[in-house]
């Protein structure tokens, strides 16, 4: 009789922040020898496709009271019910050791089936400050694992920090030597978030523009922009003879950040840690109307060891960010600094802490 194979299911929302620490796990655990399933809704199945093939993808369905109107609103409670009960049917039926939620309103189908099944459970927290669905549920769970440290959590929870795991594209890249700026053809990485940000795109071109003739000649940037706006902001850096590939969605962000002497991204738990595991200066701009705040507390461990300028969106203009890009690529010693600061609070062991708490959770 063969033993049979141990079964982790993922619950997980539909943004990158979400789903690329989950991808690192399910690849790890796949190469343990365990069974990895997927559950999110159809939105959230649109960002599958970094996940390895053999991981199974279960959609279920979920809704959130922060999208369309009062009609659609009004059938929330409707459409989660209906979730969890298919949730909780295929759980039922098999049984995993553990199930895992990451946040994101299609997690909480499986979260809830989860508890309803007494089944063995925790949460992955990748901000500093819990999102909504990861509050809901931080009492009804085994543990709480944080990617950022503090973590605001609700009194009485004691959460473990295992850091925010990365994709095996960047753990490949972890500690990559440095090249600091100098006299030589040079790489700045704009990137804002699985969507991009529109901040970012209006902002940082002319920023570059404004940097010295002896610094921008040498410079190639790779600027990550929304849709609706990557053909003016390309259209800009060739009218300033800017050497730019500008996409609305890299897939080698790794390769490109392991390249840049400079990055420029907002403060999502998944950036910080791809720029602290690589070890990267950078300028993060939080998003203002992120829950509670969290980006910028996610930026704050990098600001304070010195491996990041944080600059809050309401005070950003061309004129300050373009000094602040100066400051960065005409000053090489201060550059690198900044490099072995962010590589300091890298943990490229995070996916290894977080995997031992689930099979200590397995037994």
């Amino acid at each position: 009789m063969t033993e049979r194979q141990r079964l982790l299911v993922i619950a997980a929302g539909g943004t990158g922040g979400h789903m690329f620490p989950a991808q690192a796990l399910a690849e790890v655990m796949l190469r343990r020898g365990w069974r990895v399933k997927l559950s999110t809704d159809a939105r959230g199945a649109r960002y599958t496709g970094g996940f390895p093939h053999s991981v199974e993808v279960e959609q279920v369905s979920s809704a959130s009271f922060s999208r369309g109107g009062m009609p659609a609103k009004a059938l929330v409670p409707l459409r989660i019910a209906g979730g969890t009960l298919a949730a909780a049917w295929r759980m039922w039926r098999d049984r995993p050791d553990v199930v895992i939620g990451f946040g994101g309103y299609p997690a909480i189908p499986a979260m809830a089936a989860a508890r309803l099944l007494r089944l063995p459970r925790m949460l992955h927290e990748q901000n500093g400050v819990l999102g909504r669905v990861n509050r809901i549920f931080a009492r009804r769970v085994d543990r709480v694992a944080c990617g950022t440290w503090p973590t605001d959590l609700p009194e009485a929870i004691a959460g473990v920090h295992t850091g925010n795991p990365v994709r095996a594209a960047v753990q490949e890249r972890a500690g990559a030597p440095y090249i600091p700026p100098g006299d030589y053809p040079m790489s700045i990485l704009v990137i804002g978030g699985s969507q991009g940000a529109r901040v970012l795109s209006d902002i940082v071109p002319p920023a570059i523009a404004t940097l010295p003739m002896d610094v921008l000649r040498n410079i190639r940037v790779s600027h990550q922009a929304r849709d609706e706006d990557a053909a003016r902001v390309a259209q800009f850096y060739a009218e300033q003879g800017i050497d730019a590939d500008v996409e609305p969605f890299f897939r080698d962000v790794p390769r490109r950040m392991s390249e840049a002497q400079l990055v420029i991204s907002r403060a999502g738990a998944s950036s910080v840690a791809d720029i602290s595991v690589i070890g990267r200066p950078s300028i993060l701009i939080p998003y203002p109307h992120a829950t509670g705040d969290h980006q910028s507390a996610n930026a704050r461990g990098l600001a304070e060891a010195g491996g990041a300028i944080v600059m809050p969106e309401a005070l950003v203009t061309v004129e300050a960010m373009g000094e602040e890009i100066a400051r960065v690529l005409t000053d090489p010693d201060g550059a690198t600094r900044m490099a072995r600061a962010a590589q300091s609070l890298g943990k490229p062991e995070a996916t290894d802490e977080l995997v031992a708490l689930v099979e200590e959770l397995a037994g």
